[in-house]
């Protein structure tokens, strides 16, 4: 009789010691990436925050302007909130209202204080008010 059978070999994996309070150590690559989350947020604080070309359409169309001493001011927001675990986030600046993509450090729209009257905001978890 023929065994039609495939083997597929099994990776050799070293010994794992406990560590001093009698524990195995995480595997490497398992887990929530929370550390690498953590690593990451603390490289994105100092990168320039983008502006999309919707959300730099919209200011132009509004009459809204950005000075340098603004884009800094933004910038230290989206790093508050970035550390703060913030994903979408409406940032309120004067007389503008900007949605924030954190993650990608990019404002993804903005309006006036006249386009906020009566405006639903959705898909934002935080806010930042100057």
């Amino acid at each position: 009789m023929i065994d039609n059978s495939i083997l597929f070999p099994q990776p050799i994996q070293a010994p794992v010691k406990p560590n001093a309070n009698g524990n195995k150590p995480a595997a490497k690559g398992t887990g929530s990436g929370t550390a690498f989350a953590q690593v990451l947020d603390q490289k994105l604080p100092g990168q320039p925050v983008k502006l999309s070309q919707h959300a730099q359409e919209r200011l132009k169309s509004r009459g809204i302007t950005l000075s340098d001493a603004d884009m800094k001011q933004l910038e230290g927001a989206v790093d508050s909130v970035a550390q703060k675990g913030g994903r979408e986030s409406l940032i309120l600046m004067g007389d503008a209202a900007l949605v924030v993509s954190v993650k990608n450090r990019t404002v993804v729209t903005a309006m006036d204080r006249q386009g906020m009257k009566g405006n639903v905001f959705t898909n934002i978890d935080s806010a930042v008010f100057f």
